[in-house]
């Protein structure tokens, strides 16, 4: 139970902006809501799941509401999913009020100016109903793993074009754990971020035996364009006599 001498929950006790009487307080329960046009306040969930991910706390009813003020998504749900061990990520389960459905890329960024990279889902998923728990409330437990066979992106697929783009494209498939990747997919659109650009940055240096750095995928962010500046890089390292042998050439059809 709350109250003012707990110290556990004393900071939810806030001073009240609405009345000028001093020392009044209100109370933070940790109820999400939006106030809607006609006036009604829409009880959206609570704010008290809290996740970690990549050494970040993240409240996941932050993202629900910020997601819930587009206005061709009716509900909203975030949660954790991890494809591989250690790698969290947050993917966001949406209800649309029609058919016409936001893309992800269009998501993403409506959340850029409002959230931190680090609490952007990497992966949004539409369902018909959200799951519901006996007692009407949200079953987190139930909703559905996503599927990261293939992702969203904003490129239709075209297939690498040379060896070096193949092995990119097989370190990309390893690291994102998505099956068809296009060489003009953004790394970071496909849920990259961070950590996942150090470990392919690793792959990539391991397999070539060289010294490419990070920031090369964040100024080339695809296959087609990282492939130029990882091939420029190899033909400074290479010997004459080798780099013929993986130098790019266009495939023969």
């Amino acid at each position: 139970m709350a109250t003012w001498a707990n110290p556990n929950s004393a900071e939810r006790f806030l001073t009240d902006p609405f009345v000028s009487e001093p020392e009044t307080y209100m109370y933070k329960t940790g109820d999400l809501a939006r106030w809607r046009a006609d006036g009604a306040i829409e009880f959206l969930g609570r704010n008290d799941f809290q996740v970690k991910i990549r050494g970040f706390r993240i409240e996941l009813g932050d993202i629900e509401a910020t997601l819930c003020q587009h206005q061709q998504l009716r509900e909203v749900a975030v949660g954790v999913y991890e494809p591989a061990t250690g790698d969290k990520r947050l993917v966001a389960y949406l209800i649309a009020h029609n058919t016409e459905v936001p893309s992800t890329v269009e998501l993403r960024d409506f959340l850029k100016p409002l959230l931190p990279e680090y609490m952007i889902p990497s992966t949004f998923v539409y369902l018909d109903a959200l799951p519901l728990t006996p007692n009407g409330k949200l079953d987190r437990k139930a909703l559905p793993e996503p599927d990261q066979s293939h992702a969203e992106v904003r490129h239709s697929y075209v297939p690498p074009r040379s060896p070096i783009e193949e092995k990119l494209v097989t370190i990309w498939q390893e690291v994102l754990h998505i099956d068809q990747i296009s060489i003009h997919d953004n790394f970071f659109e496909l849920g990259g971020h961070s950590l996942l650009a150090v470990q392919l940055i690793v792959r990539i240096n391991k397999h070539y035996q060289i010294e490419f750095p990070l920031s090369s995928l964040f100024d080339a962010p695809t296959i087609a364009e990282l492939s130029v500046k990882l091939e420029n890089t190899l033909e400074q390292k290479i010997p004459d006599n080798v780099r013929t042998a993986i130098k790019v050439l266009p495939r023969k059809r």
